[in-house]
């Protein structure tokens, strides 16, 4: 097993720039995706000496850095409801469909996915990680990897297919 020691500090430094590319498409702020990369090296190195081997650190700490932001995400909504509950609070805005620039209609799709689905975009489609590298990180088994990337495309192409117009509401009638 190796010791906390042997995490080599050039391929932690050259991974950096590729935890903070992925944080910052789960929380669309700089600064708390920072914070999101930097607990992430501060548990790898505290718990460096849990992982088996030297050849699985890429994926081992996207798995971290991916399970941080999934548990401040559930403390997160936990806190928003208890707000709402006692004090009345705010419920979020998103930014509305007008604002956003025709240049940037692809990257708007992108952002109106859920964090599951842009995560696994972008695990397979930027940082090149196979299906099997993504499941190991994400905790499931490679066939649910494949739907949800299947159905994550698939609301990416509608997403990015939509007229700018808002659609009409469809009804449905309950008997």
């Amino acid at each position: 097993m190796p010791a906390a020691h042997d995490l080599d500090d050039a391929t932690l430094r050259a991974l950096i720039p590729r935890l903070r590319r992925f944080a910052r498409s789960l929380v669309h702020e700089p600064a708390a995706a920072d914070d999101l990369v930097q607990g992430t090296l501060e548990r790898a190195l505290t718990h460096g000496r849990t992982r088996h081997t030297p050849d699985a650190l890429q994926s081992w700490l996207f798995s971290i850095l991916y399970r941080q932001f999934v548990d401040e995400h559930r403390r997160g909504q936990r806190w928003r409801r208890l707000a709402q509950l006692f004090g009345g609070g705010e419920a979020d805005t998103a930014p509305s469909a007008e604002r956003v620039a025709s240049a940037h209609a692809s990257l708007a799709a992108f952002d109106t996915l859920p964090s599951e689905q842009r995560a696994l975009l972008l695990l397979v489609s930027v940082e090149g990680f196979s299906y099997r590298e993504v499941a190991d990180t994400l905790g499931v088994p490679v066939g649910t990897v494949m739907s949800r990337l299947a159905r994550a495309r698939q609301a990416l192409r509608a997403a990015s297919e939509t007229d700018p117009k808002p659609a009409r509401p469809t009804l449905k009638v309950l008997r």
